[in-house]
């Protein structure tokens, strides 16, 4: 029995778009996630949502929005810590982050090839490695995730790269718990009312 595809995932980031769309043919691509919370990029008109979707289209890869779920900075004012950094841990527990992870695990169960996007081009720099492929593989799921050089990492692989190679005797529990970057906490209808 074959093993199973991994979920890929990729940062667009330094890439120009036909790179971009050469990286992901090369994993013979056929569905690309968009992971971020807001699919523009002012600096790389290219990956803007409009844009991306019919450069994919016209490489034969689909497009599939699911940045409301497993986006990095979610629209729940609760997954924030008084800082302003996103709380993964909260963020795993909401129902929306659940709900987005069961439609990738259900792409992984049907053996498609698809791959999880954001902008960071270093997979120990974003969310995708720090919270999604820490949920999946939580889940027994292979991430493979295609680094800035084009070369594919696994999730163990990543983890070196994320704590400075210092690896915890007890797993990933050494892997950030929210994001190094602060955020202004979305407002809430609570907050509104006050």
């Amino acid at each position: 029995m074959l093993d199973r595809v991994p979920i890929f995932t990729i940062g667009y980031g330094a890439r120009e778009i036909d790179a971009f769309i050469a990286a992901l043919q090369q994993q013979h691509i056929e569905f690309l996630i968009d992971v971020r919370s807001r699919p523009y990029s002012r600096y790389k008109p290219d990956f803007s949502r409009d844009a991306l979707e019919g450069h994919l289209r016209r490489a034969g890869i689909r497009y599939v929005f699911l940045g409301d779920s497993l986006g990095g900075r979610p629209a729940d004012p609760t997954c924030y810590d008084a800082d302003g950094k996103v709380d993964y841990t909260a963020l795993e527990q909401r129902p929306f982050y659940r709900e987005g992870l069961d439609r990738v695990a259900h792409a992984y169960e049907q053996g498609r090839r698809v791959v999880l996007m954001c902008s960071e081009g270093k997979p120990e720099a974003c969310h995708r490695s720090k919270l999604i492929g820490k949920s999946l593989a939580g889940r027994g799921i292979p991430v493979a995730h295609i680094d800035e050089h084009d070369e594919l990492l696994s999730q163990e692989e990543v983890l070196p790269r994320l704590t400075g190679g210092q690896l915890s005797f007890f797993g990933d529990d050494m892997l950030p718990a929210g994001s190094r970057k602060r955020y202004e906490r979305p407002a809430s209808e609570a907050d509104e009312d006050e």
